[in-house]
């Protein structure tokens, strides 16, 4: 049955209005216009420009059907309103009703009111299938701006216009904030701000509405961002309410395992220890991403939470999304912590099935520290008592996974890792439901890693860069290029890559590892590159290549123009592990494109994270970026993260204070911005 607030329309223009997320007239209210038509006035056709859109009037003088070279309607119109000024029309699509109509009002003597650009054409100036409406007799013109709206097939800008008027004049505008905390920060009342941008009079400042810079859409903006405020802070503190293991613990075992390290800890990784330290003893679960640049020691970090929840009893799960990756985290965890006593446990979906019930069995009972990937959520793995999970390039994971393995474990308490630094804008805006903190301090000693760039044509130097790396009892990576339609041509091409590498370096010893190896083989292929019995490793995207090697200290990305600025950096990271210069190369195939050329330059530009995600979210824009971090956070229709960066700061402080000195105020504008599809923030 309807609701009171439904879009009262046909079923099917409904299920058209759907398609665009509209269910309710609030929907439609603040369903806003793309850009904006001026039909409030008339131009003569001799002073009508070319190029530019423009309304003129005039009458039919003669009216063709040319049937080749394709058939189309030609009507020849003289100015209505001038003794000069004749232009054509042309239909290059038509029905038999709209010959006859526009052949009646030739007939009759009636206006035809024209809006379109005006070209030119073999015989003289013309319009191409322009809109048009025949004037029986003469009509006010409109008096306000001709909104032109988002749509979708079968349902006519006529259509929704109608539409939103009447949601207009049916829906509750009321003003839902203090006016006078709206006059304080330039703000406009909602009522005014919605109406005029829907229907701005012909004086309105057609650039300032166009670029979404009038104060109008600066009022529907901060609304919009302050509807996704009060949804992220509302679910953080739903998430408080529960109750999660209190992690107390005496702080020995991290202790003893810091001892064991050959080197001291950052300050910023000692201030983000003690922020997650806090959280573990508190009893609601914690909620918390932890990034940092890669390198900064993230790991580290991680393994200290785990000895914090392993010494207070409890169990510790890490996953990873590929399997080399978890192995990574395994070796290296195995490697600090069994010997202060803690039992790791390696368990991937590879495994035999006769080991993975013993490996699944030790998860149920005796272990402390339970590593691997998506593995770790199926249904037959039962948790002893699970305390924390960490989860490693969480952006990987989709939210059903990591709300599986959270309920494994009775609401564990959550610390998520990302290498991939997020701008301070996105992370205010998508990420407000979590505490972040963040890692902004490398270890001392890391040397910068130079990059160059390389065109395809100058590839002979680059092997020969190889060659002289390993001449100099160093390694070096081969990423293959990306190849997005199909895992198969990207296996080829790393096939044909190893081939080509091993004829022009005979004397190399070069590994291959891609995704369709087994487990088993890609492990042994890793351990051989790890322990110097391979040269150069040529590797596909479809697995991860972050292996310690300090080592390697050269990089070579083909078709670097096919990599995101996030993947770039990433693989970067992989060298300059060691103390000897390291050096990344970006091979690139001409032409370039504008979006690769912007791509390409800040990656030579930049060494820093933090200031290639911010350039990357400029290049993006959040939708991508974001990726699959939260399935129900509103993605934002009309603010823009980096020009809206003070509306944001403002929409965070006032949703604070909403929630807590008036609750009826912040539901009756999240009902009005995302009415019943505030069902977020679940994982």
């Amino acid at each position: 049955m309807p609701t009171a607030d439904a879009i009262d329309a046909p079923p099917v223009i409904r299920s058209r209005l759907q398609k665009l997320g509209l269910h309710r007239r609030d929907d439609l209210v603040l369903h806003l216009p793309l850009r904006y038509e001026d039909e409030t006035r008339v131009t003569t056709i001799a002073d009508a420009p070319c190029g530019t859109p423009v309304q003129v009037e005039a009458r039919i003088i003669d009216l063709s059907v040319r049937p080749a070279p394709r058939r189309q309607l030609l009507v020849r119109v003289c100015d209505a309103h001038a003794d000069d000024g004749v232009l054509d029309l042309r239909f290059l699509s038509f029905y038999g009703s709209q010959q006859r109509a526009l052949e009646n009002a030739r007939e009759c003597g009636y206006k035809l009111r024209l809006f379109g650009e005006i070209r030119a054409g073999f015989l003289g100036p013309e319009m191409v299938h322009p809109r048009y409406r025949i004037l029986a007799d003469d009509e006010k013109l409109p008096d306000s701006l001709t909104p032109v709206y988002p749509t979708t097939a079968g349902l006519s800008q006529a259509s929704l216009r109608r539409l939103i008027t009447r949601a207009l004049h049916n829906a509750d505008l009321a003003e839902l904030l203090d006016l006078d905390w709206c006059n304080r920060h330039s703000l406009l009342p909602f009522g005014t701000a919605v109406t005029l941008l829907h229907a701005p009079p012909p004086e309105a400042s057609d650039v300032a509405l166009q670029t979404r810079s009038h104060p109008a859409w600066r009022r529907i903006k901060f609304d919009e961002l302050l509807a996704q405020q009060l949804s992220l802070r509302r679910a953080y503190l739903a998430r408080r309410r529960k109750g999660a293991p209190v992690l107390a613990s005496a702080g020995r075992l991290g202790r003893r395992f810091e001892a064991s390290l050959p080197f001291a800890l950052t300050g910023a990784q000692r201030r983000v220890v003690a922020e997650i330290a806090g959280d573990l003893a508190a009893p609601y679960p914690m909620q918390r991403l932890l990034q940092g640049d890669v390198g900064c020691g993230k790991t580290i970090v991680a393994a200290l939470a785990a000895c914090q929840a392993i010494e207070a009893g409890y169990q510790a799960a890490f996953m990873a999304p590929t399997e080399i990756l978890a192995e990574q985290h395994f070796l290296k965890l195995q490697a600090w912590l069994e010997p202060l006593g803690v039992e790791v446990v390696w368990l991937t979906g590879s495994l035999r099935k006769s080991v993975k019930q013993a490996k699944q069995l030790q998860a149920a009972t005796t272990a402390q520290l339970i590593v691997g990937t998506h593995a770790l959520i199926q249904e037959s793995i039962d948790f002893a008592r699970l305390g924390l999970v960490i989860v490693d390039e969480q952006h990987r994971f989709g939210v059903v996974q990591r709300l599986e393995l959270r309920r494994k474990g009775g609401n564990p308490h959550q610390l998520m890792m990302s290498a991939t630094p997020i701008p301070r804008t996105l992370a205010m805006s998508y990420y407000a439901d979590l505490d972040v903190s963040v890692i902004d301090e490398m270890p001392p000693g890391r040397l910068p890693i130079r990059t160059r760039l390389f065109s395809d044509s100058r590839r002979e130097q680059v092997i020969a860069a190889v060659r002289a790396v390993v001449a100099g009892g160093r390694q070096a990576y081969w990423v293959c290029p990306l190849v997005e339609e199909s895992a198969k041509l990207e296996l080829q091409a790393a096939l044909e890559t190893c081939a080509a590498l091993s004829a022009e370096l005979p004397d190399l010893r070069i590994g291959l590892v891609h995704g369709r190896l087994r487990g088993d083989e890609k492990a042994a292929v890793m351990a051989a590159f790890v322990a110097g019995g391979i040269d150069v490793l040529v590797a596909t995207t479809v697995i991860e290549v972050g292996v310690d090697v300090a080592n390697a200290t050269l990089m070579v990305i083909e078709h670097a123009e096919r990599f995101g600025l996030s993947q770039l950096h990433q693989l970067r990271g992989r060298v300059g592990r060691g103390r000897d210069d390291s050096v990344c190369v970006l091979l690139y195939q001409q032409p370039l494109s504008p979006t690769a050329r912007a791509r390409l330059k800040i990656i030579f530009e930049n060494t820093d994270g933090f200031e290639i995600a911010r350039q990357d979210l400029h290049l993006r824009g959040p939708g991508e970026f974001v990726g699959s971090r939260q399935s129900g956070v509103p993605m934002l229709r009309y603010a823009d993260l980096e020009g809206d960066a003070d509306l944001v700061e403002l929409a965070q402080a006032l949703a604070v204070h909403l929630l807590h000195a008036d609750p009826m105020c912040a539901r009756r504008h999240l009902r009005r911005w995302l009415g019943n599809r505030e069902e977020l923030l679940k994982a």
